[in-house]
């Protein structure tokens, strides 16, 4: 699909955003393997988080949709899970992909997984090395680090392991597998990743121990079902942080946002540039901080980014690049190399499409380097099926000369199934 963006002169209003996709994949995961009845309000119902669903449900799973939005999941406990019938596909879903290597590794059967083309790039050693240390029985294409993998249960034993990267999504494997272990099985990080599972893991009970950049589990808990309020997902709320920050007649509420700080980066990097944002009616909820977001018209300026603030808003550097296009000076992000191995290369494709919108941009091996400018123009781009470049390039087009035609643009329903419409709503008419 080709996505014809329209400059606007403001974006104004309110707005709800879809729920945290983290914290929507976790819920079903740990809800499976509870006892009891899960039930879920706020489930962002995009394509990987169904993708999750679709798979528990091949591991006998029962998961109903009881309203808009909302799921109930019949907990089995941590050996109830089935074997499937079939090759569990997790279309474009890392997290699905790699948390689930660590729930699979500790059961008593036989299961596949796969992806689109992309998943089957993308690297796996980093789950399936420390599983493997665990004692899980892993085979795939090229022994074992690129999907389709097959997982054979296995009796696991705890470890201590000492991360090279901070991903949550490699640490969440680990601490799922270590449910199944006899001990206690301990992740050290170079930096903090975020912190879902471990707070999850937590409110359904399983004993975790927290202490700066290492964390610990327990193996053998009892899991309870419990009810869960998913907040609006921060990185959803980034393309309007960052719309309501470079367009010229914007102000905007985006309600009801998880602030967790491990992954609140995004809006203590904008604000260091200038962005007039702040957090109203904050709260806690079923475990996690959350906020209204208040957005207001802000004169940008460039900065560096880099060090342990990448891993808190490392999927917000698509639209951080673009509001550092259109902020005064230069804006430096490093020790980023982790955007290139994800739904694309983000570092070559965010430099590709904003070089042709007419931002001078300098590609480095672990960043960017971005000259800002009062105009962008309007340009054909493409998101290469990556949704975070293809609602970044949205929001650059509203703040563009001109029209701006993006290709693959219908990947944002990944993660966000109404953005273009919620654009549309929000829009003061009247741009370049």
């Amino acid at each position: 699909m080709i996505q014809k963006i329209i400059p606007v002169k403001g974006l104004s209003g309110t707005i709800k955003i879809p729920g945290d996709k983290s914290i929507s994949h976790r819920s079903i995961m740990l809800g499976a393997i509870a006892e009891g009845v899960t039930e879920v309000e706020g489930f962002l119902m995009g394509a990987d988080c169904l993708s999750t669903v679709s798979c528990f449900q091949q591991l006998g799973i029962n998961i109903q949709e009881t309203a808009n939005q909302s799921l109930t999941i019949e907990g089995r406990g941590l050996m109830g899970l089935s074997e499937p019938k079939d090759v569990l596909n997790v279309g474009n879903s890392g997290t699905t992909m790699r948390l689930m290597l660590g729930l699979l590794s500790g059961q008593s059967f036989y299961a596949t997984l796969t992806g689109d083309e992309s998943i089957r790039q993308r690297p796996m050693k980093r789950v399936t090395q420390p599983l493997s240390n665990m004692g899980a029985k892993i085979f795939g294409r090229k022994s074992g680090t690129l999907a389709p993998l097959s997982v054979v249960g296995q009796t696991l034993k705890p470890i201590t392991y000492h991360s090279p990267v901070a991903s949550a999504q490699v640490k969440s494997a680990i601490l799922l597998a270590g449910l199944y272990a006899n001990g206690e099985t301990t992740v050290i990080e170079p930096a903090l990743s975020r912190d879902h599972s471990e707070r999850m893991l937590s409110y359904f009970g399983a004993r975790v121990k927290r202490d700066g950049l290492i964390v610990s589990i327990q193996g053998q808990p009892h899991l309870v079902g419990k009810k869960i309020s998913v907040p609006g997902d921060i990185s959803s709320a980034a393309f309007f942080m960052v719309a309501g920050s470079i367009l010229p007649d914007s102000e905007l509420v985006i309600e009801n946002v998880g602030i967790n700080p491990t992954r609140n980066g995004v809006i203590t990097v904008l604000q260091e540039m200038g962005a007039k944002i702040s957090l109203q009616n904050e709260r806690e909820e079923t475990g996690e901080p959350v906020a209204d977001i208040h957005v207001k018209t802000s004169q940008l300026k460039g900065i560096k980014i880099g060090g342990d603030m990448i891993p808190t808003l490392i999927d917000e550097i698509p639209i951080i690049a673009v509001a550092a296009a259109l902020a005064e000076g230069k804006t430096e992000i490093r020790d980023a190399a982790e955007l290139k191995v994800k739904e694309t290369n983000r570092i070559e494709v965010m430099a590709k499409n904003l070089t042709r919108m007419g931002v001078r941009v300098e590609e480095l091996p672990d960043g960017l380097i971005i000259y800002g400018s009062p105009r962008i123009k309007g340009a054909e781009v493409n998101s290469f099926g990556d949704h975070r470049i293809a609602m970044s390039l949205a929001i650059a087009g509203l703040a563009a000369s001109g029209e701006t035609l993006i290709n693959e643009a219908e990947c944002a329903t990944i993660s966000y199934p109404r953005f273009f419409e919620d654009i549309k709503k929000l829009s003061v008419q009247g741009g370049k």
